[in-house]
Parts: structure tokens; sequence; C-alpha cells
């Protein structure tokens, strides 16, 4: 009797032939995003300021004193050609949204534009800043400069030497980096500079009073956690609530520190608790 041998390319072809038959796609849940699927929401339309309110130096809450923040072009416009005199007189301002997050990663495009302010500070030549964890808007005192927050600072290039952006400052607040508590008010990030008035896009993921990390053009540049109050810091005091220090939500708002900024994108990915 003549018998036959099928060669190992046969054998292969008739397992993968019954994979595919047996093999039946199921449906993913509406619910359960998938990695090319996730779900960013903005929170800016790029028409208007709906779900952003001001809060300035020396003016009352929702007073956008001299059109600081506006949108044209689609931008969402930080500019100073309407202060009286020209001059900045140290009226620091946030744009808040509406709404408290925890956890969560935020994605911002940005650029610096122009010259700053007259009368700013030199410190805020090409410094503005995302604040999060931050206070509620309507906590703070008319004269209060800065929300008590965790703020990733946005700085560009002065067109020699080195500046990263996207890196920590703490008004009102401290953090724990490198496993001990960090009480200086700035700590740089390890991303590269950028000059000139190019985008940037940085993003910051926030596990509620965990880990906080930094992010530009994607590249991990800076990792903290535990953001606290600060119990000396007279505005943060008035925070304290049964001695809980630790941070685990907020407010995110943008920041007017003297010198021109546009936002092409800001937007929100929720995380899982």
């Amino acid at each position: 009797m003549l018998t036959r041998t099928l060669s190992p390319f046969s054998a292969a072809a008739g397992v993968s032939l019954l994979a595919v038959v047996l093999w039946v796609p199921q449906p993913l849940h509406a619910d359960e995003p998938t990695s090319r699927e996730e779900k960013w929401i903005p929170l800016f339309n790029g028409k208007n300021l709906d779900g952003w309110t001001p809060k300035i130096t020396g003016h009352d809450y929702g007073v956008n004193y001299a059109d600081t923040f506006r949108v044209e072009e689609g931008l969402l416009k930080v500019r100073y050609d309407k202060y009286k005199d020209g001059a900045f007189a140290d009226q620091f301002g946030h744009l808040f949204y509406k709404d408290k997050f925890s956890h969560y990663r935020l994605r911002v495009e940005y650029r610096f534009v122009g010259e700053q302010c007259r009368g700013g500070p030199s410190w805020a030549i090409r410094n503005s800043g995302i604040m999060f964890h931050a206070q509620d808007p309507q906590t703070m005192t008319k004269d209060q400069k800065f929300p008590v927050s965790i703020e990733a600072q946005l700085l560009g290039g002065l067109g020699k030497g080195n500046r990263p952006t996207n890196n920590m400052c703490s008004p009102g607040t401290h953090v724990v980096l490198n496993g001990k508590l960090f009480t200086t008010h700035c700590t740089n990030s390890k991303s590269k500079t950028y000059h000139g008035d190019q985008w940037v896009t940085v993003e910051i993921e926030v596990r509620g009073s965990g880990t906080i990390k930094h992010f530009v053009e994607g590249e991990l540049v800076l990792e903290y956690e535990q953001p606290q109050l600060d119990p000396n810091d007279p505005d943060a005091k008035k925070l304290i609530r049964n001695g809980q220090l630790l941070l685990s939500e907020g407010y995110i708002a943008l920041q007017s520190e003297s010198h021109p900024c546009d936002f092409r994108k800001v937007e929100i990915l929720l995380l899982k608790k």
C-alpha cells in the first residue's frame, strides 16, 4: 500500500488554516479604550474661553483685566498690549479650568512669542506655567500672586545656554523628590532647551497624592511624589484641614507672567484611581 507523508510546510499550513477557522473576533466594549483609542478630552475648544475663568492679581475672580487671556486664530493667547501705560505692575494672572481633577494625564502645546511686557521681572522672560492640584481660585485673596499649587514651569530658551522646560515649582507646597522632602521652590527637569518661538508639547501625569511625571515631546524628564501643603506658608495654612497636608486633587490653571505666549492645545486623559 502506498502511503504519503505530509511535508513540514503542508502541516504548518494546515494548522494555520485551522486557526483561522476557529478564531472569531470578539467585539470591544465601548468603555474599554485600546492603546490606539485613548479618550483625550479637549479642555480648550479653540473658539472661546468657555469653561475657563481668570484670576489676576489685584482684580476680583472672573475679571479678565485688559483682555489678558483671549482666543484668536484658534489659539488661546496671553497678551499685555492693553495694560495701563504698557506696564505689567506685578499683575500675575492664572486662567482656571472649571473642574477639579485627581488622576489624569494633561497634554499642552505652547510657544513663547514677542517681547516681555515692560516692568515684568527678569526671571519671567519666556516664562509661564501650568498650575495643577491648585486651590479653588475663589479662595484666593484679591492681591494673591500665585495659587497654592504645584507648577509645571514652562521656559523658553534665551538664544544661548541651557534652559530646560517642564520643571517643577511649588508655590505654597512641597513634594518628595528622590525619597526626600524637597522644600526648595523649583527644580529643573532634564529636558533640552527650546529656543525661539517654536511649539513645544509637554505632558504631566498626575496620580493623586502619589507619583507625578513630567514629559517633554514624549520623553520623561522629571518624576516626584507626595505633593503636599507647606504648613509654614501663610496661604497654604488656610487650606489645611484636620492636619491633612497631602494633595490628592485640585484645579488646573494656565499662567500669565509678563511674557506673551500661545496655547494651541490643552487636553486631558482621565486615569483610573
